[in-house]
Parts: structure tokens; C-alpha cells; sequence
């Protein structure tokens, strides 16, 4: 199955600044086109992008609904990280190929969805 997947992001500004502008990233023409809903565990959790027959170029972090447990990006078990929203979808670019990843829960978080383009 081919997949082709195009991430653009918009940013709008009203009231004292008036403004939109997006910005295109390049089209994935080997995307994975996948979703997948995962429960991070309390703790340190290894994330592997999918990689057999695709290019994994970015993913997106969609926390569930409501969500009010710390979740920390890090590159390596070792990384510090950086938190992220606790509701707001995060999208994060790959450079290919990227092995792994670490997302770092406060506690168990059901619902986590990755979307991965």
C-alpha cells in the first residue's frame, strides 16, 4: 500500500496583529499513514517509528481530551526533555531515520494517539 502524506501547518493571529501564514513541509511519498492509540505507562516510554516498507518523516502527539499528566519528549533515556501541552497536539519533524524516541509520563495516560506521516 502506497501512502502519500502532506503536513502543513497555519498559524492565524486576530485582534492586535492580523496575520495567517502557513508553512508546507515537504510531501512524504512513502508516508506509513498510520494512527496508533497507545497508553503510556508511569515513567519512560521507548517510541519506535514505523519503518518496514515506509519513511517515517514526522509524528504528531495527540494527548486525550482533558488530559492533566506532564508528558516530557526526550531523545534518549538520558535527556532531560522538554514538557509538553498537556492537551495541545504536538508535531514533531523527523530526520530520517530516526530509531527511537522517548515520551515520559508523570502517570499512566490512556488514549495517547500518534499519528505518524
Amino acid at each position: 500500500m502506497s501512502v502519500t502524506a502532506q503536513r502543513t501547518t497555519l498559524i492565524t493571529f486576530t485582534g492586535d496583529i492580523e496575520l495567517a501564514d502557513s508553512f508546507v513541509a515537504a510531501a512524504n511519498l512513502t508516508s506509513p499513514g498510520q494512527v496508533q492509540i497507545m497508553q503510556l505507562a508511569s515513567g519512560s516510554n521507548v517510541i519506535t517509528p514505523p519503518s518496514s516498507s515506509c519513511t517515517t518523516k514526522a509524528v504528531t502527539i495527540l494527548p486525550p481530551t482533558g488530559n492533566t499528566t506532564d508528558i516530557t519528549l526526550k531523545g534518549t533515556l538520558a535527556d532531560v526533555g522538554v514538557v509538553l501541552h498537556n492537551t495541545d497536539p504536538t508535531t514533531i519533524a523527523l530526520d530520517s531515520p530516526t530509531a527511537v524516541f522517548v515520551l515520559s509520563a508523570a502517570s499512566t495516560i490512556a488514549g495517547v494517539r500518534l499519528i505518524w506521516t
